[in-house]
């Protein structure tokens, strides 16, 4: 049979009513030896007093030493009487306070104990109370409370993350699934009857656009998911020549919307991944030449920044007007702006998510702003490429 621990309130009271009785037994004991001991020195001197106090002289009679001997045996009995129940009531009051004081000591600990209790992966919102004076146990009160600050904190964010993670699901099983749909459309629709050629060539149009928007989606999540795996090979590199690549491939679509493009490329030299720079240069230009207006304006520009520490690459264009409130969604997956949804070639919603997770990965940053006018105003910033050390 297990045996019956006693709990902390029981030891502690046991231990002050312990040290209380330890404290009287040896007060006892030491008043009892010094009344022996004055006793003994009193009866030394009474020996070596004559009757007449002239000197030393006989020792008392036979009958006043019994006398004497019984008289201090009969107060050292009332003595350690006495004491004795003395010592019994003490120590009951003993025990009776140190359970008290045991009890209001504890009694935080129970508070402690009894929220945490109550707590749970639902409810974490309470917290212990902290009272004063700021002594040991408030501070332990204050810790619990900062751990479970952090524990709910924690919480939180887990749960923001796996919203996030469920919405990006859903939005990457619609893109796909809507051009799949649009096959099967184009497919039913034109094999029911005796299809023309004609319509099976608009049929094949149809189906080649669709597996043309999937492949890009495609594309565009396994980009955003090796930008969001780092950066494995981090080699020198100059925005300014990225962005001018970035330029050159879209020079014909330019053209062919009548825009003008304005470059002002200066050094911007980074350490990173020049495919994955490249994509992100490709993005935000792509992005300005197509959602812009006729005969609109495109700007780029790189450089250094005042404080030589950091980078800059900057894309801003005309188009249609964006809501403030829009602008920072548009950084994230499958968010359109207005103008995308309403356009034939719009594409998956990606082209900014990778350009934040591209920045992320090289411990850069991006800053989106809506310009009044109409259009957008982006900015990425990278740190700087430590300078070379010079040879020989």
């Amino acid at each position: 049979m297990r045996a019956v621990r006693p709990t902390a309130r029981a030891r502690l009271a046991l231990l002050h009513t312990g040290l209380v009785l330890a404290a009287g037994v040896l007060l006892t004991a030491l008043t009892y030896l010094l009344m022996l001991r004055g006793r003994q020195h009193q009866e030394t001197r009474l020996e070596r007093t004559p009757p007449g106090g002239s000197g030393p002289g006989p020792a008392p009679d036979r009958e006043l030493a019994e006398l004497t001997e019984l008289a201090r045996s009969a107060a050292q009995a009332e003595f350690l009487t006495q004491a004795a129940i003395a010592l019994a009531v003490v120590t009951a009051l003993a025990a009776v306070l140190g359970w008290l004081v045991a009890g209001r000591v504890l009694r935080p600990i129970r508070t402690i104990a009894a929220t945490a209790q109550r707590l749970s992966a639902e409810n974490i919102s309470e917290r212990v109370p902290v009272t004063a004076p700021a002594d040991e146990l408030a501070t332990l009160a204050g810790t619990i409370n900062g751990m479970l600050d952090r524990i709910q904190q924690g919480i939180a964010e887990r749960d923001r993350v796996l919203a996030a993670q469920r919405m990006f699901t859903a939005s990457a099983a619609h893109e796909l699934r809507t051009p799949l749909a649009t096959v099967r459309t184009a497919i039913d629709v034109t094999l029911d009857g005796r299809p023309s050629t004609a319509e099976l060539l608009a049929m094949a149009g149809d189906v080649r656009t669709a597996i043309e928007h999937g492949q890009a989606t495609l594309d565009g999540l396994l980009m955003l998911a090796r930008s969001q795996a780092g950066t494995p090979e981090a080699r020198p590199a100059d925005l300014a020549e990225v962005a001018a690549g970035a330029l050159e491939a879209a020079a014909g679509p330019a053209a062919a919307g009548g825009l003008a493009v304005r470059a002002e490329l200066r050094p911007a030299p980074v350490t990173g991944e020049p495919s994955l720079l490249e994509r992100l240069a490709g993005n935000l230009v792509d992005n300005a030449v197509r959602y812009n207006l006729a005969g609109g304006r495109v700007a780029v520009a790189t450089g250094t920044e005042a404080d030589a520490s950091r980078v800059f690459l900057r894309v801003t264009n005309t188009g249609p007007r964006v809501r403030a409130a829009e602008a920072d969604r548009l950084l994230e997956p499958f968010v359109r702006g207005e103008a995308d949804r309403t356009r034939a070639d719009g594409g998956a919603g990606l082209g900014l998510s990778i350009v934040r997770a591209i920045a992320a990965a090289h411990h850069g940053t991006v800053v989106l702003t809506a310009r009044p006018a109409g259009g957008l105003d982006i900015t990425v910033r990278f740190p700087a490429r430590p300078p070379e050390a010079p040879t020989g």
